[in-house]
């Protein structure tokens, strides 16, 4: 009976282990990861004495437990309508032969995992989001309106990606994962401080930046998938005229930049900003050079734009260690 037991386990086992890596690969895990360093640098953003508080740390705390079902939610429902519209077929199968974007990272293909696991997670996911930014809702002292329309938008509006309303179907993804990405990081430091000094918004919108950059250049590669899926990306929008998606890159890329410099020269970030992110800024414009030069290759672009998100979180902390203190 104990080696039949013994044996059984030993069966179960990898079924379970391998079960709980496919979940991770349908949520992106990695991915997710790098989403958490935005209340990361929040927290590295607040006052010296609010860094210790208990009340202000619980709140970040009940942030973060939401912002895995939120993040889960959006990465799982994307894949959903992925499989369903075909688009993740078009955008993965036939790219299996590179090493920059494996079939492996869509379960869902792959037949690891249903469709109608895929949805019951990511509906459970979002509930379990949404009670705990409601708890940290509920802790705060902070509830002013635009903190409430912060934190109800990023819950309600980043799962509509591709999911519910489907807004990247309709040419407004791009702007859905700017505010998204930025709010991740936003909305904790207003719940823990109710205020939301320009250093701050400025550090948001780096965020935001880093995030759709990466997505640009993922989306120039997809653009006969998500065509051919009905899936209206700026990428998609653009790619009739030869230069227009280069153009639209272009002028992200420009955009991501001012956000850094004209802050910096109108004073209301120290003025030092520009210098301690020159290293972000050298590398976001290689990433698009080097796009303009070879533009058979969007997913090394992407790559890139991995990099360039770090390096603009490394020195984002940098400035905030070095300005703000513990």
């Amino acid at each position: 009976m104990t080696a039949r037991t013994d044996a059984s386990q030993a069966i179960a086992k990898p079924g379970v282990l391998r079960t709980i890596r496919s979940y991770a690969r349908l949520v992106k895990f990695q991915f997710v990861l790098d989403f958490y360093l935005a209340p990361i640098i929040a927290w590295t953003a607040l006052a010296p004495l609010l860094k210790t508080d208990g009340d202000t740390l619980v709140t970040l705390l009940f942030f973060a437990l939401g912002q895995a079902g939120v993040l889960f939610a959006v990465m799982t429902l994307d894949d959903v309508t992925g499989i369903k519209d075909g688009s993740d077929h078009a955008n993965y199968v036939a790219a299996n032969k590179s090493q920059l974007r494996p079939l492996k990272r869509k379960p869902l293909l792959t037949g690891e995992l249903t469709v109608a696991q895929a949805q019951r997670y990511g509906y459970l996911s979002l509930v379990w989001g949404a009670a705990w930014w409601l708890a940290a809702v509920l802790h705060t002292d902070h509830q002013q309106g635009w903190i409430l329309v912060v934190t109800g938008l990023l819950l309600t509006l980043s799962v509509q990606y591709s999911w519910g309303l489907k807004l990247s179907y309709y040419g407004l993804g791009e702007l859905v994962l700017l505010f998204s990405a930025a709010a991740f990081l936003i909305a904790p430091y207003g719940l823990a401080t109710g205020e939301l000094p320009a250093l701050v918004l400025v550090e948001g919108l780096l965020f935001g930046f880093g995030q759709l950059m990466i997505a640009g250049y993922s989306n120039t590669n997809d653009i006969d998938g998500d065509k051919a899926a009905g899936r209206r990306t700026v990428a998609v929008m653009t790619s009739g005229t030869r230069y227009g998606n280069v153009v639209f890159l272009g002028l992200l890329t420009t955009a991501n930049i001012l956000v850094i410099l004209v802050p910096a020269f109108a004073g209301w970030v120290p003025w030092w900003l520009p210098f301690a992110l020159l290293p972000a800024i050298v590398l976001r414009l290689r990433q698009y050079a080097g796009f303009v030069r070879n533009q058979g290759a969007p997913l090394v672009a992407r790559i890139r734009g991995v990099l360039v998100f770090r390096t603009t979180v490394v020195c984002v902390l940098a400035v905030n260690i070095l300005y703000i203190g513990f």
